[in-house]
């Protein structure tokens, strides 16, 4: 540096790298709204707002809340729409998409409303897809006590209806002739295929079948379809009574004091046909409803089979019986022929007498060794049977035409042809007018009770009486069957056990003052009612009588049981539901300001039919009054319903009149 110089220099240094930038962390970056690239903002707006709000969350829930209310209550209604439609979406959770298929079809077996079900199925495809589930519409039809054992899940075929199917094991233990070989491999085989059907069959639905049982129930609670009223004139006041009614699915058969049988189809309530013959009133029908089976109440049960094989006994088979009672196992008794010969080859069809080669084999006894054995398997029978319809239906043994059996004042009990109208028998022996029929079910045995103290078996297929039951000592007025055990009650004040297929009084019971009027009998319990106003309820097997209920001032004159409860109807127009546990009074429906002429119930609805010209409809378990099934008339005779018809008999302004309901939904509600 010269001497004398102020200038001072000093060395340069490169100044450093600047830093980067500080950016925002993940919890302080603002969140951009999408608007905000519309508005040509590059920041939220809210952003110091959602930052106050963050800072709340050490002073509670409380503040928080507070703080959301301060904001909206700043904002317009617009704008709290738009905050509504916002937040909907983020609170809607699909609980039942979100949770296994076992929970969720678990969780809707607590709905029991179908209304609830069928609006659940329309919330999405999920919640549809739970709800066709067959579990859950089958747990409905129990619920409601829809009987799906009945409904059929595979639909008959032509075939079906010509030939039934033959239960094969029923014969492993008889021996068998080269002429029946084919048909046991043919029986064998369509049996085969029809188990196949039945495990493959898909077109039955619990939830159709629900729907439509459903609607069926709303139709008998509100409103049902008249199909037909049929008027006939009343010549004089005992001409045109009304005295006994059958139905089944198809015929509603009418039985009156002119001699005259009206038969009417149950699905359209048209007459089909009038069956002209006896010379006097009929005061019984019984219909046996087309197809069925061989049943095996007499000899069939698996546990008989089993002892006649341990003790080896054969039968011998003649060639001069009917085929169908070899294959039904049933030992014919000892007796005089028939008059199935005499019966042209139409009307052997309809009985179900089966031809093979022009020959009949059958299993006639010598009169000893195998009535005896019958006897006494009948004896070891633990199996109750079927117990009788409380329409007067009869299940068939295979015949493909539905059969009329009737009886009243000409002592003679005729075999209809329902199909032909044509009469096939006229049985006689009864030496007084026919009170009451009972045919079995599955079987072409028919019991009749008369005013001459007896009662009579009949073979109604080959045309000929089997067997005469004689004890009573004045007139038989009702009777009751179930299996092969006929009950009867007389005027004689007592009441009979028998034994169909021996003829043996297995137990006579006492206890009534006066007559005997009605009787029921489901082969634990046997009911008897009577003009002594009381009910006695016996045990079918001692004979001994376990509870005597009262509470009638009239004649009992209507019974009916049914699972664990018996209904009683009297004369003073009360109608009673005993328990068959406790036998205690469950309801006490007043329900006629006359005598009750009808009384049927099942497990939802009680029909009664009284002399007050009223036809009522109430709940069975509550004994509530729902409404009347018809207009008012003069008087009610009978009245008999099933699922979704209902047949009244009245008289009213003058006439008789027969109508007949139908409670179906109609087809574009299923």
């Amino acid at each position: 540096m010269a001497r004398g110089s102020s200038t001072l220099y000093v060395p340069i240094v490169s100044p450093p790298t600047p830093a980067p930038s500080p950016r925002l962390s993940m919890s302080s970056r603002p969140n951009l709204h999408p608007e905000a690239f519309f508005q040509g903002l590059t920041f939220d707006p809210a952003h110091n707002s959602r930052q106050e709000f963050a800072s709340l969350s050490t002073a509670g829930s409380a503040a928080r809340r507070q703080y959301l209310a301060s904001l909206l209550n700043e904002c317009t209604p617009s704008e709290l729409l738009f905050i509504s439609t916002t937040i909907a979406p983020l609170l809607k959770r699909d609980f039942l998409k979100e949770l296994p298929m076992e929970l969720s079809l678990y969780i809707l077996c607590f709905v029991d409303a179908p209304r609830t079900l069928a609006r659940a199925s329309q919330v999405s495809r999920h919640w549809h897809t739970l709800l066709s589930d067959e579990w859950t519409w089958k747990r409905m039809c129990d619920f409601y006590y829809f009987d799906t054992d009945r409904c059929g899940m595979r639909h008959a075929t032509d075939e079906d209806e010509e030939e039934p199917l033959v239960e094969m094991e029923r014969f492993a233990d008889y021996p068998l002739d080269p002429a029946l070989q084919w048909l046991i491999a043919k029986n064998r085989k369509r049996q085969h295929q029809s188990t196949s059907k039945e495990l493959l069959d898909k077109s039955f639905s619990y939830r159709r079948y629900f729907k439509y049982s459903y609607k069926t129930m709303m139709n008998w609670r509100r409103n049902g379809h008249l199909l037909r009223a049929h008027r006939v004139p009343v010549v004089n006041p005992d001409s045109g009574v009304i005295t006994s009614v059958a139905l089944d699915a198809d015929w509603v058969v009418v039985g009156l004091t002119n001699s005259r049988i009206h038969v009417f189809s149950a699905k359209t309530g048209v007459l089909s046909r009038t069956l002209i013959g006896h010379e006097l009133g009929v005061w019984a029908v019984n219909l046996v409803s087309r197809g069925g089976y061989w049943g095996d109440d007499a000899m069939g049960s698996r546990h008989k089979r089993k002892e006649r094989k341990r003790r080896g006994k054969e039968r011998r088979w003649n060639e001069d019986d009917s085929l169908s009672s070899r294959l039904a196992g049933i030992s014919l008794p000892n007796g005089p022929p028939g008059v199935d010969h005499l019966v042209p080859p139409s009307l052997r069809a309809a009985l179900g007498l089966e031809e093979r080669s022009g020959q009949h084999v059958s299993n006639q006894e010598d009169g000893t060794g195998e009535a005896e054995e019958t006897e006494e398997f009948l004896e070891t029978d633990l199996d109750p049977g079927k117990r009788s319809d409380d329409c007067c239906a009869t299940e068939g043994w295979g015949q493909p035409n539905a059969l009329v059996v009737s009886g009243g004042c000409d002592k003679v009990l005729r075999v209809w042809d329902v199909k032909t109208g044509y009469c096939i028998y006229v049985l006689r022996g009864h030496t007084s007018t026919i009170r009451c029929i009972k045919v079995l079910h599955n079987r072409p045995t028919a019991v009749t009770g008369s005013r001459d103290s007896t009662l009579r078996v009949w073979d109604v297929q080959r045309g000929r009486m089997l067997r005469v039951l004689q004890g009573h000592q004045q007139s038989v007025r009702c009777l009751d069957v179930c299996g092969n055990k006929v009950v009867s009650g007389s005027y004689d004040t007592t009441l009979r056990l028998w034994n169909v297929d021996t003829g043996e009084c297995l137990h006579v019971m006492r206890g009534h003052f006066h007559q005997i009027y009605s009787v029921v009998f489901d082969g634990v319990h046997i009911a008897s009612g009577g003009l002594d106003t009381t009910v006695r309820v016996w045990n079918a097997t001692n004979g001994h009588c376990i509870a005597l209920l009262q509470g009638h001032t009239a004649l009992v004159c209507q019974l009916q049981l049914g699972p664990g409860i018996l209904a009683t109807g009297g004369s003073d127009g009360r109608v009673i539901t005993f328990s068959l546990a406790t036998f205690t009074a469950l309801q006490r429906i007043a329900a006629h300001d006359s005598s009750v002429t009808s009384l049927q119930f099942d497990r939802r609805f009680l029909v009664t039919g009284g002399n007050d010209g009223r036809v009522r409809l109430f709940e069975t378990k509550t004994g509530n009054y729902v409404r009347e099934l018809t207009e008012p008339c003069e008087s009610v005779w009978k009245v008999v319903y099933r699922k979704d018809t209902c047949a009244i008999m009245c008289k009213r302004a003058g006439k008789t009149v027969m109508e007949i309901w139908s409670y179906k939904p109609k087809e574009t509600e299923v």
